[in-house]
C-alpha cells in the first residue's frame, strides 16, 4: 500500500514554452552572446531574457558579429532586419552596442533604431583617490619651491650687507 498521493493542478498550466511566444510579459534584450575560442571572439546577436546569462539561454538568434574582420567588411555585422524590427515592435530593448549596429541598418528608408553617441565629460577624469594624490603632490611641490626660495632670499640680504660693510671699512 502506497502512502504517496499524486498531486494534480486544479487549473491548466500554460505550456512551458509560453514565455518564448510572448504571451507573458518579460524583459527582452537584443544583445551579443559570445562564442569562439580564446582570443578569437565571435558574437551571435540574440533575443534573450534580460535575466539570462550573457552566453546562456536565448529565444532566437537574429544575426552575428565578427570583430576580427575589417570595419568595412559586409560580413562583420550580419543582422536579419525583418526579425530585428519585429522584436523591436514587441518591445525588446537593444544593448548599446547592438543599438549602434541597428542604427546602420535601414528598413523602409529609416534606421531601425535612433542611436546617438553618448556624452560623458567626466569619464576621462581620474578618481577621487588619484585627485587627492595629485593635490598632495602639488602641495609638496609648492612647499618645496617655497623652501628653496626662502633660503635664497635669506642669502640675498646677507650678500647686500657684505658690500656695505666692505665699503665702510675702506
Amino acid at each position: 500500500m502506497s502512502t504517496f498521493a499524486v498531486l494534480r493542478p486544479t487549473t491548466e498550466l500554460p505550456p512551458r514554452d509560453a514565455r518564448l511566444t510572448g504571451d507573458t510579459h518579460m524583459a527582452l534584450k537584443i544583445r551579443l552572446a559570445r562564442g569562439g575560442s580564446k582570443k578569437r571572439p565571435f558574437y551571435s546577436v540574440v533575443i534573450a531574457d534580460a535575466r539570462a546569462p550573457r552566453d546562456g539561454r536565448f529565444v532566437e538568434k537574429i544575426g552575428s558579429y565578427d570583430p576580427r574582420l575589417p570595419k568595412d567588411s559586409e560580413f562583420r555585422v550580419q543582422i536579419d532586419a525583418e526579425k530585428a524590427s519585429e522584436w523591436l515592435r514587441k518591445g525588446a530593448q537593444p544593448t548599446e552596442r547592438v543599438a549602434r549596429f541597428l542604427s546602420k541598418i535601414e528598413l523602409d528608408g529609416k534606421p531601425l533604431v535612433e542611436w546617438a553617441h553618448g556624452n560623458n565629460p567626466n569619464k576621462g577624469e581620474p578618481g577621487k583617490k588619484a585627485q587627492e594624490r595629485a593635490e598632495e603632490k602639488a602641495e609638496k611641490a609648492k612647499a618645496a619651491a617655497e623652501a628653496a626660495a626662502a633660503p635664497a632670499e635669506e642669502e640675498a640680504p646677507a650678500a647686500e650687507e657684505a658690500p656695505a660693510e666692505e665699503a665702510a671699512s675702506e
